[in-house]
């Protein structure tokens, strides 16, 4: 076997694989007499059909495979001992590559392109100043956060009168011109509206202040404009009853459900953090600043990690990609897209690539390791944040790790578990590395500049 690699423009490389008769022929034949030994033809005992006829049957075919194979298993070891740094996977050279005619002995010779990641500096030190935001855990952000957890306690009550997001339950009936019920019209019993929810002001205004018995004449389709759904569900009907609708409709309140958040009292401070464990709402309030704390430092922290990204790839500056091989691999990929969603993808993917080639060089002189106690962490954390979305601060710590422990059975979730440690680790050592410009924003104004980024 010869195997040869040229990379004249450092990025673009050509690889050539040799494969002679020798390199495959023993294995070939090794499988062909495991072929003769189970081999059922007629007019032959088993094991005993001529190696003739075997090789007759199965010897391209299985020549083909166990070149193939040798084929990846050389090239992917040149590459690894060689260290390419190899973007993506090799492609058969469009010009050089040549059929190979398998019906006969070797030498067979294969053309590779290689697109090879090009030579970057990417290094960071105590000269390099990176933005850190660090956000306040305000009496704003606290009072927000004890509203959550009351509106999750809360429960539905039956009020007299509407206000804000109340859900009106009553009786709706079709009028004719003179405003009297039509015959033979729509009626819905028991139809839900909200108020708030109705897009027509002027409809919307004839809700205001009414009370169980009232009866109100609104035109849903002017309360709902350009919206067939929603007045087919309103109504209980189907889409295509509403599409010429123009009556004005009755709707007689039966019922005004409000939601009613839970006090702010020992219950609620039980619900959340635990039979005790804060006694009063001053407690409870700190309690909850020590809670959100790690969280904000998590956004802080993901937010300085893009800022890291932005100034490494202004440091390292332009640089030249294999951008027609690259393409080729993208198309490779995509079988099933045109040459226009290449076109419109390539440069974000680059971007993507450049960024990878920049991290991994982080990551390297950092000396960054993932080890199996790292994954667990990132996966209780994950775990722990899911379960505060639903108001549970207080799950014990045994809980964490049993649903831990099963995530990580999963292959599909291992490589973002890892990408995420690897991530979190590298943010800590590069806090260490580079000069902090801390600044100090509530979460409103962090959340904004998050959406403008």
């Amino acid at each position: 076997m010869n195997i040869s690699f040229e990379c004249a423009d450092k990025i673009n490389g050509l690889m050539t694989i040799t494969i002679e008769k020798a390199d495959y022929e023993e294995k070939v034949n090794k499988t062909l007499k495991d072929y003769r030994k189970k081999a059922n033809v007629p007019g032959f005992r088993p094991g005993m059909v001529p190696m003739a006829l075997i090789k007759k049957q199965y010897g391209t075919a299985v020549k083909v495979d166990e070149v193939n194979k040798l084929l990846g298993e050389k090239l992917y070891e040149y590459v690894r001992e060689n260290k390419i740094q190899m973007l993506g996977e090799p492609l058969p050279n469009e010009e050089k590559q040549v059929p190979q005619d398998f019906e006969a002995d070797g030498p067979y010779t294969f053309v590779f392109d290689i697109a090879v990641a090009p030579e970057i500096k990417a290094t960071l030190s105590g000269k390099d100043k990176v933005d850190y935001y660090v956000i306040e855990a305000d009496d704003k952000l606290i009072d927000d956060q004890v509203q959550m957890y009351a509106s999750q306690a809360g429960e539905f009550v039956e009020a007299q009168e509407w206000s804000g997001n109340d859900t009106l339950k009553g009786d709706l009936r079709q009028l004719d011109a003179e405003g009297n019920t039509l015959e033979g019209g729509i009626t819905t019993e028991g139809g839900m509206i909200m108020p708030s929810y109705i897009k027509g002001e002027d409809e919307r205004k004839k809700f205001e202040g009414c009370k169980p018995g009232d009866i109100i004449t609104f035109n849903p389709k002017k309360a709902y404009p350009d919206n067939d759904a929603e007045v087919a569900a309103l109504l209980k009907v189907e889409k295509d009853q509403v599409k010429d609708l123009d009556s004005d409709f009755s709707f007689q309140v039966i019922s005004i459900n409000h939601f009613q958040p839970a006090a702010v009292d020992q219950k609620l401070f039980d619900r959340v953090f635990g039979e005790g464990t804060v006694k009063d709402e001053k407690e409870f309030r700190q309690k909850i600043k020590e809670t959100v704390e790690p969280q904000l430092q998590q956004n802080s922290d993901y937010r300085f990690l893009i800022d890291v990204r932005k100034h490494m790839e202004k440091k390292v500056g332009k640089v030249e990609f294999p951008d027609a091989l690259l393409k080729r691999i993208m198309k490779n990929n995509n079988k099933d897209k045109d040459d226009a969603y290449i076109e419109k993808n390539y440069e974000g993917s680059v971007n993507e690539l450049l960024w990878h080639l920049i991290k991994e060089q982080l990551v390297a002189a950092n000396e960054i390791k993932v080890e199996d106690d790292d994954l667990k962490a990132v996966a209780k954390d994950a775990i722990r944040a899911q379960f505060a979305q639903y108001g549970m601060s207080n799950v014990p710590e045994d809980v964490l790790e049993n649903y831990a422990t099963e995530q990580l059975k999963k292959r599909e979730n291992i490589d973002q578990f890892v990408d995420r440690a690897v991530d979190q680790k590298l943010t800590a050592a590069l806090k260490g590395v580079v000069k902090l410009n801390e600044k100090k924003v509530t979460l409103d104004e962090f959340n904004k500049m998050m959406r403008e980024a």
